[in-house]
């Protein structure tokens, strides 16, 4: 019988895994901040999160139809510091979308950028995924400058791509390939 190795990507401060259980906390939390939420979405009921939780819970591999979902874990305190992670689309394409969400007080300290290599690294190094874009809100500069720090080249603007409340915004497109130079 094979065993499986859980997941566990690391960098020099952080320790990610996937989301379990145990980790609903923070993703309520995360989902239901509103300075969090600003460029993300509405802010959904809680059942409406728990779906999205549990949609994200499960052995993940490169042809998973759900989100690897990562909790981001400072590696000397243990503490909870958000999530990171990406939806594959291996079938045909072998790309994916990426995507990171940090709580306030942990934002600007430069995590986003170092759990977002240890993820590029795992997706085209370990998994060999071809290209990988992230979306970003029109406006939300500090996600488009970690993409950009970590590689990622915008492509374009998806015009009124997006709807928060009652209001279209613009959607900013990146994208990385395998054989593009990380940072």
């Amino acid at each position: 019988m094979k065993t499986l190795t859980p997941l566990q990507l690391t960098s020099e401060r952080l320790v990610m895994r996937p989301i379990e259980e145990e980790d609903w906390w923070l993703f309520q939390q995360l989902y239901q901040t509103p300075a969090v939420m600003r460029f993300i979405g509405d802010i959904d009921t809680p059942a409406q999160i728990r779906r999205r939780f549990e949609q994200r819970l499960g052995y993940w591999d490169r042809y998973a139809e759900f989100w690897l979902c990562l909790v981001i874990r400072d590696k000397e305190s243990g503490a909870a510091i958000g999530l990171t992670g990406f939806y594959p689309d291996w079938r045909p394409y072998q790309q994916g979308e990426v995507g990171f969400i940090l709580s306030p007080e942990h934002q600007g300290k430069g995590y986003a950028v170092e759990s977002l290599r240890a993820v590029l690294d795992f997706a085209f190094d370990e998994c060999g995924f071809h290209r990988l874009q992230a979306n970003v809100l029109e406006g939300n500069t500090p996600s488009r400058k970690v993409l950009e720090k970590c590689g990622f080249q915008l492509e374009g603007c998806l015009r009124e791509s997006y709807r928060i409340g009652e209001t279209w915004h613009n959607d900013w497109l990146l994208g990385i390939l395998a054989t593009d130079a990380r940072r």
